[in-house]
């Protein structure tokens, strides 16, 4: 007889929980580091699907496992296509399947843009809470790149109670500039303006936000980046290598982050070598490492498909406990051998 459910959880359903969620996927996040950091996770390298006619376009597999207590494991199928933005339509979606650690069964699939955002959204305001000694105050944030990942990082900074006296946005398309500097006013109450160009966004900033669709480095000069200016580096290839050899380094994980030609990746190739890697964000939050001084302080993560699991597995505990889930009767043959 076959007693295997299969589940999908909704993006309405995501959106319903996550609004009450933030601090609880802050606390996973950071514990999810720090089990990836002591080894009790399985995340191999992420997997891309790309396409001659479409060069632009990527769907990505992030396959992970956590073992231990609440053991689970899946894969995030992300699919990136810029050029949505042109249909009006965001550029990324997404899918998580759940398996059951012990069977291999999958046992559930949810809508999984949110989360995707959300996860990346955390990692970066617990990186700036980290880098600043939790001091979650700024005098300036600057957003190079203002579309959904921004304002969740926004989302995220407001929830962990930052206080930030001026916000400000450029993005090459003046108009979403234009309205996530309004989203930022209107809905978290932040001084929000629009930079008239890139230099005056970044310059006397405290934190620079990169969350960019660029595909190469475009900040160039090694001192476009100042002494202790803090860098989230979410979309891994704004910044030249000249610029990440001359700074601190932290990373969610240093083996994911030097590949694809991200910047650490271009920096590596430059110098020969990884003299310019400090260390890890788990490593930082255990005081295993000191952060240096003096220079620009980066963090790239490259985005641990762990977190998508440990995120969407809290998720779908909240919606099978409320009910919210939608059960397929006989998803599954007789499964008795």
């Amino acid at each position: 007889m076959n007693n295997m459910k299969f589940d999908v959880v909704s993006g309405e359903t995501i959106t319903e929980i996550l609004a009450d969620s933030y601090n609880e996927i802050m606390r996973i996040v950071r514990e999810t580091y720090l089990l990836h950091e002591e080894g009790i996770t399985n995340n191999p390298d992420s997997y891309f699907l790309r396409f001659d006619d479409k060069p632009e376009a990527r769907i990505i597999a992030l396959p992970a496992a956590i073992k231990g207590i609440g053991a689970v494991a899946g894969i995030k199928w992300i699919a990136s296509y810029p050029k949505n933005l042109e249909k009006n339509i965001q550029r990324a979606s997404a899918v998580i399947a759940l398996n059951d650690y012990e069977t291999g069964y999958p046992f559930a699939l949810l809508e999984a843009s949110q989360i995707s955002a959300c996860r990346t959204a955390a990692s970066a305001v617990l990186a700036a809470n980290t880098l600043t000694n939790d001091r979650k105050i700024a005098k300036k944030i600057a957003f190079i790149g203002t579309g959904v990942i921004a304002r969740k990082i926004a989302d995220f900074f407001r929830a962990e109670n930052w206080d930030i006296d001026r916000v400000v946005a450029y993005d090459i398309t003046s108009q979403d500039a234009e309205k996530f500097s309004q989203y930022v006013n209107s809905t978290h109450g932040y001084q929000s303006t629009v930079a008239e160009n890139l230099t005056a966004a970044i310059d006397e900033a405290d934190i620079i936000v990169f969350a960019t669709n660029a595909g190469t480095p475009y900040i160039t000069a090694p001192d476009a980046i100042k002494n202790n200016q803090v860098v989230l580096n979410i979309s891994l290839r704004d910044i030249g290598p000249d610029i990440v050899l001359r700074s601190a380094n932290i990373f969610d994980d240093v083996e994911h982050c030097m590949k694809a030609n991200t910047s650490p990746h271009l920096a590596e190739q430059v110098s020969g070598g990884r003299n310019f890697v400090d260390g890890s964000l788990a490593e930082l939050i255990n005081g295993k490492i000191q952060l240096r001084k003096n220079c620009p302080i980066i963090f790239s993560p490259f985005g641990l498909g762990v977190l998508d699991l440990a995120v969407g597995a809290y998720l779908y505990q909240r919606a099978e406990k409320d009910g919210l889930c939608h059960s397929i009767p006989g998803f599954f043959p007789d499964i008795t051998r």
